[in-house]
């Protein structure tokens, strides 16, 4: 059995970019309308080229990589929408061949609304042979999700070419004039650093995978006396953990022991949850002992220790490469990545994905992630960013520095078949010594590997590099907790899921901790997440944070309460949401509505009453009327969802009952709130 790939499920660092990106540059990453088109899907001239980072090159010529329209006209467009929203301060459209026939630009909101910020009412050829178009302005009040791009065709004779559309919230270049002549390599901060003695031994160190909160190292160690089977124990897992931060200096690395290590087969960790209780391995661990390659296991924290690996079920399973196998779970918990090779593959290796079924347990039949990443030669190490969209992976057959090298991709869509063209790491990456084993934290600031540039006693070691905020993931937000009774205030074992509430879409799954109740999450920014905590015998309140304007990465501590299932109780409302002073519901409210109309449908029996609140500033009575106003607002749409009206009865109390001073916006915003009390059960 080859040891070293069986147990590549690498991270890898963040690569460079060849674009001088913005804070919040974004780029097309769908298309929801066009005029006409040569093409569709991948093939040349598609209007999907249009999706992504710039990637025509060289520019001045027709390319296989941007879109043509089929048409010539004077109202040929194009309508794109990004992965996030961003306040727009400028717009940028890369017209790599015979530029000067847009007419009109315009943003589209979050609520589907159009606002012009170009136009150009005598469209003709310009001298350039491309152009790229970026238009600023100032800010408006809107965030912009998509964006319109109208053409005069008939203007400028002959092909006309879009290659990329992006936005930004500062007023900067996105794309460099000489873009297309850059290296498209990885620079560091700083040079390698090595973990030291008490991570690395003259033993070889390899394979790290870092927890996201950066605060856990798991790696393996070959051959080592003190492995579960002695020095002839091919690999066991070991673990350290941050003793200092600021220093960034480990602890003395222990072996995780029995039963995930094992003392007849090489074993290793593929991947680590969010919260570091559960464990992605290798293998399938047999009753007798021996570990098969028949897919991945996994492992969860107890009070007592690691349980027993077991078996992950994946539908239609199957790997014609028995020695050479890859996994990675999601931080979302959610998606699994794998390297495998299977009969509707590319040849050899490819990378596919598998999703988490809604019964929480199994997974979905693995789909290729398609030939933009895979080739005819082996693809494996996947390693997805915490932010969900940024791919790094290993390659034999994309071309490079040696027989394999490291690489990175965005993705641009749902599909998972559509991803930005992969990018080399660079020469600083992809040396002829030997390095692999990239991983990331969720923050992003440093990435591990493995080399064997000046290890200990001439082995392969673990090292840390510092990477610059060019190459780092997309800004993520980690939130930790407890999960606790409400009434008790002591730890709950519980399964937390976040959604995003634009959309009511289940982001992500975890698990809380048996031994305190700890969850940790992690938000990718961009969007407003309501999250809960969910166990048998409670109702659960949820909350929710709005990172969508958020900028760098950060921490929120967050616990999270659970109410007994029983009369008289009563549950904050948290995720629902009014225009400011009206009783409108606002669209981001319906994922918590649509959880209250499952819990009334799960228990016909139990009936409710709905309580409104306000903060203390304004006219009294006209605050116990808008808490009314809003209670019945709520009412009248459960009703609409087939719930009796006469299981719910409803209440303003106006700022009668504070549950926060009034003192301040803070805390003021606290007694603002709708809640439900259980009157019948």
């Amino acid at each position: 059995m080859n040891v070293t790939k069986i147990l590549l499920s690498l991270g890898l660092i963040v690569g460079g970019s060849r674009l001088a990106q913005a804070q919040h540059a974004v780029w097309a990453s769908k298309v929801v309308a066009v005029s006409s088109q040569k093409a569709e899907g991948k093939e040349p001239f598609s209007p999907e080229k249009v999706l992504g980072e710039p990637n025509a090159t060289p520019l001045g010529q027709a390319n296989n990589e941007a879109w043509i329209p089929k048409k010539e006209g004077n109202n040929e467009f194009i309508e794109i929408r990004f992965g996030k929203s961003v306040v727009a301060r400028q717009v940028t459209v890369v017209e790599n061949f015979n530029p000067g026939s847009v007419t009109k630009i315009e943003l589209v909101d979050t609520r589907g609304t159009k606002h012009e910020v170009y136009t150009n009412d005598s469209p003709g050829p310009i001298p350039e042979q491309f152009r790229t178009l970026q238009i600023t302005f100032s800010p408006g009040t809107y965030r912009t999700i998509g964006v319109v791009v109208t053409m005069n065709t008939k203007a400028v004779n002959g092909v006309n070419q879009i290659d990329a559309i992006g936005v930004a919230d500062v007023a900067e270049a996105m794309v460099k004039k000489e873009f297309k002549n850059e290296q498209s390599g990885v620079s560091f901060d700083s040079a390698m650093v090595n973990l030291g003695p008490n991570v690395n031994s003259k033993y070889v160190d390899t394979h790290p995978v870092i927890s996201p909160d950066g605060r856990t190292l798991f790696f393996a160690r070959q051959e080592s006396p003190q492995n579960v089977g002695g020095a002839k124990d091919a690999q066991d897992v070991w673990l350290s953990s941050l003793g200092n931060a600021e220093k960034k200096v480990w602890n003395q690395a222990k072996n995780i022991g029995s039963p995930i290590n094992t003392p007849r087969d090489p074993n290793g960790v593929a991947s680590v949850s969010a919260n570091g209780q559960q464990l992605l391995v290798i293998g399938v661990y047999e009753p007798d002992g021996s570990i098969v390659p028949k897919g991945p296991s996994l492992t969860r924290r107890t009070a007592t220790g690691w349980t027993k690996p077991e078996k992950v079920e994946i539908e239609d399973y199957y790997n014609d490469d028995a020695e050479n196998v890859d996994f990675f779970l999601a931080t979302s918990g959610k998606v699994m990545l794998m390297a495998v090779d299977r009969k509707d593959g590319q040849g050899e290796q490819d990378l596919y994905v598998s999703f988490m079924k809604a019964d929480g347990k199994t997974w979905s039949k693995p789909r290729n992630l398609g030939t933009t990443i895979n080739t005819k030669r082996p693809e494996f190490a996947p390693f997805l960013a915490s932010d969900g969209k940024t791919l790094y992976f290993a390659s034999e057959g994309h071309g490079g520095y040696g027989k394999s090298d490291l690489f990175y991709s965005k993705r641009l869509d749902d599909s998972w078949v559509n991803w930005s063209k992969p990018r080399n790491l660079g020469p600083s990456v992809n040396s002829p010594d030997f390095d692999a084993y990239y991983t990331v934290s969720a923050a992003g600031e440093d990435a591990y590997l493995v080399s064997d540039r000046n290890g200990t006693g001439g082995s392969k070691d673990i090292f840390r590099i510092s990477l610059k905020p060019t190459f780092r993931p997309e800004i993520v937000t980690l939130v930790r907790g407890k999960v606790l009774d409400a009434s008790s205030k002591k730890p709950v074992a519980a399964t937390i899921r976040y959604e995003n509430l634009l959309t009511g879409e289940e982001i992500g799954v975890a698990e809380t901790s048996p031994i305190d109740g700890s969850y940790t999450i992690v938000l990718p920014s961009g969007a407003h997440y309501g999250y809960r905590a969910e166990a048998k015998d409670y109702l659960a309140e949820s909350d929710n944070l709005d990172v969508t304007d958020r900028q760098k990465y950060s921490e929120i501590n967050q616990d999270l309460y659970l109410v007994p299932f029983a009369v008289g109780q009563s549950i904050k409302l948290n995720n629902i949401f009014f225009a400011q002073s009206k009783y409108y519901l606002r669209e981001n409210s319906y994922p918590e509505l649509l959880r209250l109309v499952r819990i009334l449908k799960d228990y016909p029996q139990v009936e409710i009453k709905l309580e409104g609140h306000t903060d203390n500033q304004g006219d009294p009575a006209l605050n116990v009327k808008l808490s009314l106003d809003r209670v019945n607002e709520v009412k009248k749409y459960l009703v609409q969802k087939g719930i009796a009206g006469t299981r719910i009865t409803t209440e303003g109390y106006g700022g009668s009952k504070p549950i926060a001073s009034n003192e301040q916006e803070e805390t003021r915003k606290l007694n603002r709130r709708v809640e439900f009390r259980i009157t019948k059960k």
